[in-house]
């Protein structure tokens, strides 16, 4: 399919790995929820890009983590997973069931909802067990359906696990995610379109090793990155769900 594209095809395709590899090694999560929208304008097809992005997260993840598994909270990683994982089961089996319409307007709408409140300079916040329970779940379902749920997991994490081991063990939760993820893909029959990110995957290190670079800057001006993101998210998804019902 990668190959059929367009010359343009390709070089918006390029050019938004490199912006996923930036995103998810620069602020340790968020390379899908940022990325997969712009990714559906150049390919309307959830189920073409997802194992793209799905590899290229095991691999990066597993390179990021490989000296670092000493420092991870891996109580609270196993905790969160009884609430994460099932969740994102179900979320999996939504996906390849539902129309792609409802899956579009599902990845768009959730989109929508975190550029508005980056826009606003607001944050997702949880402030006890109950919330921190639904966030989790709903984050998951998410993951499971479209891998954008990192930002709702992550307001939980701030919250339960230190600094210096938060992204390490976000790192963890997502690579096992994405491998649940996989491994359900293979199981149904879903084309995980190994060639293609394989063939995407320079590219993409490009951005990771950019955001590695600028990992400590991005986080001090984190409410400005967010906020000019999300301003630009937010005229993605609204493009994408007018395009949708045009």
């Amino acid at each position: 399919m990668l190959l059929e594209f367009t010359t343009t095809q390709l070089l918006f395709t390029a050019l938004i790995f490199i912006w996923t590899g930036f995103v998810r090694s620069g602020l340790g999560f968020g390379g899908a929820a940022l990325g997969l929208p712009l990714m559906l304008f150049v390919h309307p097809d959830p189920l073409f890009w997802l194992p793209l992005i799905g590899t290229h997260l095991l691999f990066f993840s597993g390179i990021t983590l490989r000296t670092r598994l000493n420092n991870v909270d891996w109580g609270y990683l196993r905790h969160s997973a009884t609430f994460i994982v099932p969740a994102a089961l179900i979320g999996v089996f939504g996906l390849i069931q539902l129309p792609t319409l409802w899956v579009l307007i599902f990845i768009y709408s959730v989109t929508l909802f975190y550029a508005f409140i980056w826009v606003m300079n607001r944050a997702i916040e949880s402030h006890n067990k109950n919330v921190d329970r639904a966030l989790l779940l709903l984050g998951g379902y998410v993951a499971g359906t479209s891998l954008t749920g990192a930002p709702l997991m992550v307001a939980v994490y701030m919250r339960n696990v230190s600094k210096e081991q938060l992204r390490n063990t976000l790192f963890v939760l997502w690579f096992t995610l994405v491998t649940i993820k996989m491994a359900a893909f293979a199981a149904l029959g879903v084309d995980l379109q190994t060639f293609n990110a394989l063939l995407l995957l320079p590219v993409a290190a490009i951005g990771h090793v950019v955001g590695l670079r600028t990992h400590d800057a991005i986080l001090k001006n984190d409410r400005i990155f967010k906020r000019w993101i999300g301003a630009g998210l937010m005229v993605v998804s609204l493009l994408g769900l007018w395009n949708l019902f045009a």
